[in-house]
């Protein structure tokens, strides 16, 4: 067989591949699109007590079963950065936005834009909220940045 033959068909295949994953990432977009409307909509701001912090999975973090059944079977098991917090006399478990879990006090009184089940953003009530600690260096990153002390470069940031 002719290899240009085997190199055309290989090309043609990974075009097909791509044009498939271009349309689901654009369908998905959309999707994502509509989703983040909806939580802008349906935002409250609630003054509630943080209790604790966790990532856990769905079934674990006492969520309503309703909830439960609407989740994909694939999302299930995926953990989730769950908050449970006081609001007014209620003890509650609530979703919070990924970007958000790190920055959330705990045992603090916060305001707290909410949409549903899902925290969208955490103002601190009396003071501010903290900064998250900052991430440790990695192994790589460490001996990386002193090779170039070393050597007299500008260490990256």
């Amino acid at each position: 067989m002719n290899p240009w033959i085997i190199v055309l068909i290989v090309v043609a295949v990974l075009a097909a591949l791509i044009a498939v994953l271009y349309f689901l990432g654009r369908k998905a977009q959309k999707k994502q699109a509509e989703q983040q409307e909806m939580l802008e909509a349906n935002k409250q701001t609630v003054s509630m007590l943080i209790i604790d912090k966790k990532r856990m999975r769905l079934k674990d973090a006492g969520l309503p079963q309703m909830v439960l059944d609407q989740t994909p079977k694939l999302m299930r098991r995926s953990k989730l950065p769950i908050v449970k917090v006081k609001v007014g006399p209620q003890i509650m478990s609530l979703i919070c936005d990924e970007k958000i879990f790190d920055s959330v006090p705990v045992k603090k009184e916060v305001k707290a834009v909410v949409s549903g089940i899902y925290v969208l953003s955490v103002r601190g009530l009396h003071g501010k909220v903290e900064a998250p600690p900052a991430k440790k260096k990695s192994r790589f990153r460490r001996a990386l940045e002193a090779a170039q002390e070393k050597a007299g470069a500008k260490p990256l940031k």
